[in-house]
């Protein structure tokens, strides 16, 4: 099982691009407040997000009932200031818990500092600061389906070979 933490996001459409990679790969998905959106029913169904349904979602007040709640094993946080690539990390076991930072700050120094050989980073170049929030989510959490050998999901498109080849 993969779990998507993301920690304050800020941005409804960045939230709502990882809500439907996490619909599509049945990843869960976990928000801890404060939250820069609305996700009422109300909301959700004014914007159009019909995919909503499919999520297993949790919201939390804060880091630590996250943490209270799941407990840390096979956390791994994901900040542009890591020392080693996501390349390098063995994102498997029976739950793989990926935490994203807000858009504007990333995640707080305290909870790099505790979880120091639990961070990773996407590898890119400079200057540009970061990638958006829900790319970085698709591209851990499609790897670490890879590492898994993506368990549970379709093996096969719909243009699967038939006996007759035009």
């Amino acid at each position: 099982m993969i779990d998507i933490i993301l920690h304050e996001p800020e941005i409804p459409m960045n939230t709502g691009n990882v809500a439907r990679t996490c619909a599509c790969t049945g990843a869960r998905l976990h928000l801890i407040r404060p939250l820069g959106f609305d996700i009422s029913d109300k909301a959700v169904k004014r914007a159009g997000l019909d995919y909503w349904q499919y999520l297993d979602l949790s919201v939390y007040d804060s880091i630590e009932e996250y943490l209270e709640s799941n407990g840390d094993d096979g956390l791994w946080l994901a900040t542009t200031k890591a020392p080693r690539s996501y390349a390098e990390a063995p994102l498997t076991g029976e739950t793989v818990r990926l935490l994203f930072g807000k858009e504007t700050a990333g995640l707080p120094q305290w909870l790099r500092e505790r979880y120091r050989d639990r961070c990773i980073r996407i590898p890119m170049r400079g200057p540009v600061r970061s990638l958006n929030l829900s790319n970085s989510v698709a591209i851990l959490c499609y790897e670490a389906l890879r590492q898994q050998g993506f368990p549970d999901l379709r093996s096969t498109g719909s243009m699967l070979e038939s006996d007759s080849v035009s």
